[in-house]
């Protein structure tokens, strides 16, 4: 069950419309379900002779009642309260008390007190109802709403409860504040997918992400397309910035501005240095490395990240979940267009995860950082080829992170980071799928070339190796990119029993989604082997030992391509 308050200053415009059609004449039977007083309420849902300018007057009197100069300018309460998707629907008499309760809760209208606001709930659809309040009490005493959405939220948390709805994660305040519903509707309005408030949280995260100075993230923040206004103080320092997207103006033609501090805690200027001094990167940037190469720079830390988060060190772990989400922002920014949406919205989801009450100790996570920078210093991704491949590899490797993130915020009871951090776990897992399915297929077409002997010798290592997986590897779908993985790792001269030994060793597998998978790109990271086969690469010859390539023994079996090559 979900509320959202808010504030206007218009009674009538806001019952008009909750009487009115909707935009989509998604509204059907308008009627009250709860009031201050029934009698006194006047329903023009359910009453032929009464109007809206009559319940907006009894509404308003208490406002009215007093001098112009004691009267708020924003005196109208609002708060939608909305059921879950597949909850049961409620009944008006089950409504009226969930509206009876957050009134009280929010100190709106506390039980028994006759003088408090005047109110009423509105339904107009089946899952959710309208509450509508003046804030000036009928003493004309202001009431005390103080921390009323928090408030909100820890009644609707014990109403789900009494009443067998499903039960939503608990806040802790530290989430960024949700877009308005007027914010909501103006986007609507305008054509926008979302309101300007989610842009620009998403549009400053990604111009923090991999920064090496203050300067380099307002220079991003311009290169982004936004307005920037930075807030300087008389000495010439900056004391803090706000944002804006071209063309999102209120009715006097103002741009509408957002301050970093309004669209996410971490946002604002004096965390935006905390982080860039607490991890300081090196500006002087060498050569553009490639993506293929950034992507595979980026594996390693995100390694030591996923193990970080499975040991009990808080302020580290809150470290590498920064970090983390810089990487995701990056990733993002630079995904082929393939894996583009799903890559921005795992990188949106975390974001989530990446905020508690835990604090951060001064841990060093400028590998994350640094990877961060390198992907988005080699720019665009092709997504094909050994591009692709490496992006799979670094895909598979934040699966993992995430998950484990999500076990780490689990074990300290942050159920709403632990569901960002599973979610986006699960849209990485869809952008990998994307993303792996061109080289594992090469590996696959790779491992079914090889001679039987050859692929005798591979899932003896797998045996050895992993006696409690090989049965279950066997028959699973990456058999055969995996054969052809060890095969390639063994003529570059590695053991594939012990190489086996050493990756499993590396981190459990029990969490993973496709072990064979996981196994794959570890090998191919701690080889160094390519992340995709090159187009026409055949089976090595048949090796009883690890041998390096140029010391295959005159006695080797050799692959029926080879052969043909060897009679030519």
């Amino acid at each position: 069950m979900v509320p959202d308050i808010s504030t206007g200053r218009r009674t009538y415009g806001l019952l008009a419309y909750l009487y009115g059609p909707g935009r989509r004449d998604e509204h059907t039977d308008p009627h009250i379900v709860a009031a201050w007083e029934s009698v006194l309420a006047p329903d023009p849902g359910r009453e032929p002779a009464a109007t809206l300018k009559q319940l907006t007057d009894r509404l308003d009197l208490p406002v009215l009642a007093l001098p112009a100069g004691r009267r708020p300018q924003q005196h109208v309460w609002h708060c939608p309260v909305r059921t879950a998707p597949g909850d049961r629907l409620l009944t008006d008499t089950e409504w009226g008390e969930v509206a009876r309760r957050i009134v009280h809760a929010t100190g709106i209208a506390e039980h028994g007190d006759d003088q408090a606001c005047r109110w009423i709930a509105v339904r107009h659809a089946p899952d959710h109802i309208h509450i509508v309040a003046t804030l000036k009490r009928q003493d004309g005493r202001s009431p005390r709403h103080h921390q009323d959405a928090i408030r909100a939220q820890a009644e609707c948390r014990r109403i789900e409860a009494d009443f067998g709805l499903q039960r939503l994660n608990p806040g802790d305040r530290t989430a960024a504040k949700r877009p308005t519903s007027a914010e909501r509707s103006k986007a609507e309005r305008t054509g926008r997918t979302e309101p300007p408030r989610e842009t620009l949280r998403d549009a400053v995260r990604q111009a923090l992400a991999g920064a090496a100075t203050e300067d380099e993230f307002f220079t991003r923040l311009t290169a982004a397309g936004l307005r920037v206004e930075q807030r300087i103080a008389p000495s010439g320092d900056t004391l803090g910035y706000k944002v804006a997207l071209p063309g999102d103006r209120n009715r006097a033609g103002q741009p509408i501005w957002f301050p970093g501090s309004k669209l996410a805690p971490d946002l604002s200027l004096p965390k935006i240095r905390q982080r860039l001094t607490d991890n300081p990167l090196d500006p002087e940037d060498g050569p553009r490395p490639r993506p293929a190469r950034a992507h595979r720079d980026a594996v390693t830390p995100a390694i030591r990240a996923a193990a970080t988060l499975d040991q009990d060190d808080d302020g580290t772990a809150v470290a590498q979940l920064v970090g983390t989400g810089e990487l995701l922002d990056a990733l993002a920014q630079t995904a082929p267009a393939a894996t583009r949406t799903e890559l921005r919205a795992a990188a949106r989801a975390f974001e989530r995860a990446t905020r508690s009450h835990e604090r951060a100790a001064r841990a060093d996570h400028r590998a994350l950082r640094t990877a961060a920078r390198g992907v988005l210093r080699a720019g665009d991704a092709l997504g094909r080829g050994e591009d692709g491949g490496a992006t799979a590899m670094v895909l598979s490797t934040l699966v993992l992170v995430t998950l484990a993130a999500a076990r780490w915020h689990s074990a300290h009871h942050h159920a709403q980071q632990a569901a960002a951090a599973r979610q986006a776990a699960h849209h990485l897992r869809t952008a990998y799928r994307t993303t792996a399915a061109v080289p594992l297929r090469a590996m696959r077409n790779h491992g079914q070339r090889l001679p039987e002997p050859v692929r005798q010798q591979h899932t003896t290592a797998v045996g050895d190796a992993l006696p409690g997986y090989a049965d279950q590897l066997r028959g699973g779908p990456g058999w055969d990119a995996l054969l052809a993985t060890l095969d390639q790792a063994q003529a570059a001269g590695h053991d594939p029993t012990a190489l086996l030994k050493t990756v499993v060793g590396q981190r459990e597998l029990d969490t993973a989604d496709n072990i064979t998978d996981v196994l794959i790109w570890r090998i191919r990271h701690t080889t160094g082997l390519p992340a995709a086969p090159k187009p026409g690469t055949h089976p090595a010859p048949t090796r009883t030992r690890a041998t390096k390539p140029e010391e295959t023994p005159a006695h080797t079996t050799l692959a029926p391509t080879e052969q043909r090559r060897t009679r030519r």
